[in-house]
């Protein structure tokens, strides 16, 4: 007797469910085909300026997501798939001092197979210098992520001690965190830059006018505004009259890394092929081998993380640590830096690899970038 009441019950249960949900599904449609008529002069009168503005929201959104400028190759339907990215969250021992002791190298090994289409093909794989990662020239040039010029300075410099950082490693921007990523691009929005777009000297000085109002409420200084144009320069070492965009993200994102983070946070983010390259320089001004360098010479050292090889003086038998720091009649060196440049390579005072390679990581991490471009301007 309890069977069939239960199976009633049931039947009910079921069937007023399904008769609800079928009234509440008309009930939908009714309500969407009542509210489409009305909002179409709204959707069509909105359609000029959101199409007007559609390329500036896409620049947003590829440099949110870390993507760099959008390649018009990866429109192909045979198109290898780009990586997504992710950007990385703080650890809660991140400002923790980290042991990297000295005498012990790391030499890490690359990895064997190429990162794109994961085929392992021997000699034809690219090395990354900063990271353990290789890559086949056409998968590369298959996602889009280089132009013919920079695959052909991957091909010949891949293989030599200038060596050549992969799209992971040369994108610095990607070490953003989320929050530090929105503060950036915030600013950005507040002077009006433009993702993706050059910049002259004088955007760069109103740029520099707007933070340091921001930060300080003052004005830029005569001394500040010649070092402003001193560092455009810098980011412009073929002297075309403009910044690239990259390089301005790259050089703010440091800016961002630099005040926000410790040293200790930063020596975290080193690679094992950094530190081993940091050990080498150390050593190499170690003649004595006790472990202590003065801060002249530390300060000379990191002054070489930024200059690249030239095409015609490359060579296995080159080491970053034989290269010079900027010269004095440099475009890129003003006079009041030149004045403190003096008295720093003058400086005798001790500095343990400990602290050298704290002081010295955030100038590595700037040296990861391809470009020729000086990304951090000394002193900092």
């Amino acid at each position: 007797a309890g069977a069939p009441t239960d199976e009633v019950i049931a039947e009910n249960g079921d069937g007023s469910a399904d008769g609800s949900h079928q009234a509440n599904k008309e009930h939908t449609e009714l309500k969407d085909k009542d509210s489409k008529p009305g909002s179409l002069p709204n959707q069509q009168a909105s359609a000029p300026p959101r199409e007007e503005h559609k390329a500036n929201q896409e620049a947003w959104g590829r440099l949110r997501d870390g993507k760099g400028v959008e390649p018009e190759d990866l429109k192909k339907a045979h198109q290898l798939a780009p990586p997504a990215f992710v950007r990385p969250k703080r650890e809660v021992n991140d400002d923790q001092p980290v042991d990297v002791p000295l005498g012990q190298r790391e030499q890490p090994v690359n990895d064997e197979m190429c990162e794109v289409c994961e085929v392992w093909t021997a000699d034809d794989l690219f090395p990354c210098r900063t990271c353990t990662r290789v890559f086949h020239d056409g998968c590369l040039q298959e996602m889009g992520y280089l132009s013919t010029d920079a695959l052909q300075e991957m091909r010949e410099t891949a293989h030599t001690t200038t060596g050549w950082s992969c799209y992971y490693c040369d994108n610095v921007n990607l070490l953003l965190t989320e929050e530090e990523m929105y503060s950036l691009m915030e600013t950005f929005k507040q002077c009006k830059i433009i993702p993706e777009s050059c910049l002259v000297s004088d955007e760069l000085l109103q740029y520099r006018h707007f933070v340091t109002k921001q930060l300080f409420e003052r004005d830029l200084t005569d001394e500040e505004e010649e070092e402003v144009l001193a560092q455009f320069a810098a980011l412009d070492p073929d002297k075309k009259g403009q910044i690239e965009w990259s390089d301005f993200l790259y050089h703010e994102s440091l800016s961002v890394l630099q005040k926000f983070r410790t040293e200790n946070s930063l020596v975290r983010i080193l690679t094992a092929k950094e530190r081993d390259r940091a050990r080498a320089v150390f050593q190499s001004i170690d003649q004595d081998k006790d472990g202590i360098i003065t801060v002249g010479e530390a300060r000379k050292a990191q002054t070489s993380w930024f200059h690249k090889i030239n095409k015609e003086s490359q060579s296995c038998s080159v080491s970053i640590s034989h290269v010079g720091p900027i010269s004095e009649s440099s475009p890129a060196s003003s006079s009041s830096e030149r004045s403190r440049d003096k008295a720093l390579e003058n400086d005798n005072r001790p500095i343990t690899w400990d602290n050298f390679l704290r002081e010295s990581a955030i100038y590595i991490l700037a040296a990861r970038p391809n470009s020729s471009a000086m990304h951090i301007r000394l002193p900092l």
